[in-house]
């Protein structure tokens, strides 16, 4: 928060919890700089996490008090917070580090040392932010070290390339772990917005009964990133915008928009569903996917002189059930494009007859819409005909909108990867990927994976190839909006 006591959040509706060791391994790399360590002295800070020891692992050498600098840079420079020096001091004393090369003996001695500072038996969460290829030697370590007790396990996307190699990982995290110790993160569904879809969707009696193929037409999760590829070009060149994007993210937020009703809102009823909508997609066709490369991407260092790395991905995908048969859902995502949004998009059927007259507006603005900006302050909108004042019967297009600003308590959001830690430290799986989950993403694919489309070029600040708008007709892609959010 930026105003206000750093102390006033949501821990007076959340309880804290139980005393934890955080055994960060990538403690010094990009993401723990600029999301974790700032998100685990938040949740200090705000009482959430209040007995704690945060063990950094990482290939640098660092003790202690060097590792505690590092993490005070990044909270400087990162932390959206204001903190006193003595909030910092009480913080800093719970950091410690350990190198990698000191091996698993080592790792269980310092673990179990800060243990006993703690007292009792305090839970474990293991966070890998590391790249995939080498988390199953973290795995394998944290089993020699005798560390998988008691433990939780945070695992970083992306959760394989393909089905074989998922399968390969899960089976290895298995050795190691139960299901119910896993948690595959993705940071789309920490975001306030995500919660709010179940919010919109089950607690009000207006929307549920038309959430289904009678009343919507079409459904569009768009996701821009005006972003190059910057300095992952060695990740990125083996994954790319389908793999980096669509399967950890896009589906999952797909998931949440259609799923049944849960029987219990809790973890494992609401896994359940999204496992059903992830059982009831169908395979993609590559017909129905453009794969795109923005202008210069070849240029990039490190990137293979003819390399067909997509930095572009859009597709048509349909989820087979009763609910939702017939019913087109559209994606995209990519990189250098002319706005950065997270935006789903609802379109519902026109009305089968008009009875107003050729010239009264009606039908030229398309569709009415329900809109979620699943930005980190949320914004939704609802679309819909009304008449224009004045004499005569001319309609125009006018919206309902409503931003989480208006509420008065946007300071109260938890940063996403503050949420996913703490529902992770607390075994709350709501927001987590599960392993069958994961595989039958990558069986979808699989036939995309094996025969992908060319990639086509695109300018950067376009909106994609010019191929997107024949994979959407007849209908057309909603951003750019023709009309902009109200200012809040």
């Amino acid at each position: 928060m930026t105003n206000g006591d750093p102390h006033d959040i949501n821990s007076h509706l959340v309880d804290p919890v139980d005393a934890h060791v955080v055994v960060l391994f990538g403690a010094t790399g990009d993401l723990a700089r600029r999301k974790l360590i700032p998100g685990l002295f938040h949740l200090y800070q705000a009482g959430l996490l209040r007995r704690c020891r945060v063990l950094g692992v990482s290939l640098d050498d660092l003790d202690d008090e060097g590792f505690r600098s590092f993490a005070r840079g990044a909270v400087d420079e990162f932390s959206r917070r204001v903190f006193s020096d003595s909030d910092w001091a009480l913080f800093s004393s719970c950091l410690h580090h350990i190198g990698q090369a000191e091996g698993a003996e080592a790792l269980a001695d310092r673990v179990s040392a800060l243990e006993a500072e703690l007292g009792g038996q305090p839970q474990r969460l293991h966070y890998l932010s590391v790249p995939p290829r080498a988390a199953q030697e973290v795995v394998a370590t944290l089993g020699a070290a005798g560390l998988t007790d008691r433990a939780r396990i945070v695992m970083e996307k992306p959760f394989g390339t393909d089905l074989a190699s998922a399968c390969e990982l899960n089976a290895s995290l298995h050795e190691a772990f139960d299901e119910d110790q896993i948690f595959r993160i993705d940071h789309f569904l920490g975001k306030e917005a995500a919660l709010n879809i179940l919010a919109f969707r089950f607690a009000n009696g207006l929307f549920e009964p038309i959430w289904n193929r009678e009343h919507i037409d079409h459904v569009q999760i768009d996701v821009p990133e005006t972003l190059s590829i910057g300095q992952r070009i060695g990740f990125y060149e083996g994954t790319g915008a389908y793999r980096d994007m669509v399967v950890t993210h896009l589906f999952q937020v797909l998931a949440f928009m259609a799923m049944e009703p849960p029987t219990h809102l809790d973890s494992r009823a609401i896994r359940e569903e999204k496992s059903k909508v992830f059982r009831s997609l169908t395979p993609l066709e590559p017909m129905d996917v453009v794969r795109g490369q923005y202008s210069g991407y070849l240029d990039e260092p490190g990137v293979a002189p003819h390399s067909d790395t997509e930095t572009f991905v859009a597709l048509r995908c349909e989820i087979d059930n009763w609910r939702w048969a017939g019913v087109p859902f559209y994606l995209r995502t990519g990189k250098q494009l002319a706005e950065g949004a997270r935006i789903i998009s609802i379109a519902f059927r026109e009305p089968p007859k008009s009875m107003f007259p050729v010239g009264s507006g009606v039908g030229a603005h398309g569709p009415d819409h329900l809109t979620f900006d699943l930005a980190d302050v949320s914004k939704l909108s609802l679309s819909f005909y009304g008449k224009r004042p004045g004499p005569g019967l001319t309609l125009d297009k006018q919206s309902l909108q409503f931003s989480l600003h208006e509420t008065g308590r946007s300071h109260d959001i938890l940063e996403a990867y503050e949420r996913l830690i703490l529902d992770a430290m607390a075994g709350d799986h709501t927001l987590f990927n599960s392993a069958e989950g994961v595989e039958r993403l990558w069986e979808v694919s699989q036939p995309l994976l094996d025969n992908p489309p060319p990639v086509r070029p695109y300018q950067p600040g376009s909106w994609g190839p010019n191929a997107i708008h024949q994979l959407i007709a007849p209908y057309a892609w909603r951003l750019p909006f023709e009309r902009p959010w109200r200012s809040s």
